[in-house]
């Protein structure tokens, strides 16, 4: 290989491994946040919150949910609160504020959901 072929090589490598280190680092401001300490069965906790509040709750009405049964040792609790309930067509949409709280350190989401074919809510995309 040619010595200005070999140093491509190595310059592209080193991007490459410099990218990723870089996104990584990007990551950084996720630790210590309550999703960061959040196992599948705590995800699956806030899911079963959320689900039943998007179908029950008036907008505004807010209802708490914890980890509590898990397994995991960090404890995170929250609200779910459905707001702006919008339809279009048949199609029903609502904002919903979902915050967990783990370790004195607050997190927010407010995604919109939509009601699918199926009667489950999921997070629309943009």
């Amino acid at each position: 290989m040619s010595a200005p072929r070999l140093l491509r090589c190595f310059v592209w490598a080193a991007l490459a491994l410099s990218c990723a280190s870089a996104f990584a680092n990007n990551l950084n401001f996720l630790k210590d946040t309550p999703i960061s300490y959040m196992k599948p069965p705590d995800r699956q906790a806030l899911n079963r919150a959320a689900q039943q509040a998007l179908e029950s709750n008036k907008d505004g009405e807010t209802t708490k949910w914890s980890n509590e049964g898990t397994g995991n040792p960090v404890h995170i609790d929250g609200t779910v609160t459905p707001r702006d309930t919008t339809s279009n067509g048949g199609d029903r949409c609502r904002q919903v504020t979902l915050v967990a709280v783990a370790k004195g350190q607050t997190q927010t989401w407010t995604p919109t959901a939509c009601k699918s074919a199926s009667g489950e809510w999921r997070i629309k995309r943009k």
